[in-house]
């Protein structure tokens, strides 16, 4: 399970950020692909990356295949899990562009510079039930896509193709979006603002401290809680001017959501914890991560790896994130 979330600066440059919610590692580590990285295709010719991108990611005979990552336009794109909805095509579908799913991330990072040009290209894609090797079965996904404007969330299911505008810029896990779009209208009378004093009848009453406002909204760690929670603390938390003050507030309203280990039991009884968190600036590519480990935050910069040979995927090396 994950959760995705996308904000701006007063600036109005993006951040895009996701916990990795999982019981597993799989040896994920930064990643960068160059820009002119020969990206191969199952239902096409390799090509060049006309953009380059970072983020987390397992190598695979050579291929990134990124959990997330945001390219050198400032467009991110992350995938998390959607199983018992998404469904796959069986086989390529003619007259389409057709992508294995787990070519999406590297599809949208390497080709695109902005939602828009994301969503129209996508009303000609088939999506494709077709694994990257016999050893790495598909996993079942939807993806959420964000710039500096907008995000919005890409779901194919039995009948085909959705795409949904993301107004409150969060994403979890099933159902699908629309469901949890509904669900937030249970959570209306809920805001952070001081009640003052309450009059009942006779009674004069004034809150415990901090926070009452706040009753009602979900703890737990279920992807429809985790929904409403991320929505919450990112449609209050203030607008934030400098980019450190920024990667600070997104590490925050994931940390608002994040697994602790003990508290969400998987059926083979191990449990789900929260295994990274990271956190890409548009404006200024800027990748960082902490994870369950370790929460110092790591990070490198994309500009730094624009002259990097394109033959191959780089790893960079990642740096202690301090206030500039």
């Amino acid at each position: 399970m994950c959760t995705a979330v996308r904000f701006t600066d007063t600036a109005g440059h993006a951040f895009w950020g996701r916990n990795y919610d999982w019981n597993v590692s799989y040896g994920e580590h930064p990643v960068v692909m160059p820009k002119g990285f020969s990206i191969p295709q199952q239902f096409g010719d390799p090509y060049p990356a006309p953009h380059a991108a970072i983020g987390m990611a397992v190598e695979y005979h050579g291929y990134p295949l990124f959990f997330n990552c945001g390219n050198d336009a400032g467009l991110a794109v992350g995938g998390l899990n959607f199983a018992g909805y998404a469904r796959f095509e069986p086989k390529p579908v003619a007259g389409k562009t057709n992508i294995a799913a787990y070519e999406m991330p590297v599809w949208v990072a390497a080709n695109f510079a902005t939602v828009a040009e994301v969503e129209a290209a996508l009303r000609n894609v088939a999506i494709i039930d077709a694994p990257i090797g016999l050893d790495m079965p598909v996993a079942m996904l939807h993806w959420h896509i964000a710039d500096a404007k907008r995000s919005i969330v890409v779901e194919y299911q039995a009948d085909g193709m959705h795409v949904h505008d993301d107004p409150v810029d969060v994403l979890t896990n099933q159902p699908p979006f629309g469901w949890h779009l509904e669900n937030l209208r249970n959570y209306l009378a809920c805001n952070g603002s001081w009640p003052g004093q309450i009059t009942w009848r006779n009674d004069t009453m004034t809150p415990f401290g901090t926070g009452s406002t706040m009753r009602g909204i979900p703890g737990d760690y279920y992807a429809t809680s985790r929904f409403v929670k991320a929505a919450f603390v990112n449609a209050f938390y203030p607008a934030k001017e400098s980019e450190y003050d920024n990667v600070m507030r997104m590490i925050h309203t994931l940390g608002s959501v994040a697994f602790t280990e003990g508290c969400a039991q998987m059926e083979d009884g191990s449990f789900e914890t929260t295994l990274f968190s990271d956190c890409f600036s548009a404006a200024s590519g800027t990748y960082c991560y902490s994870t369950c480990d370790d929460p110092t935050l790591r990070c490198a910069r994309l500009a730094d790896y624009a002259a990097a040979d394109s033959s191959a995927l780089v790893h960079p090396d990642m740096h202690p994130y301090v206030r500039s």
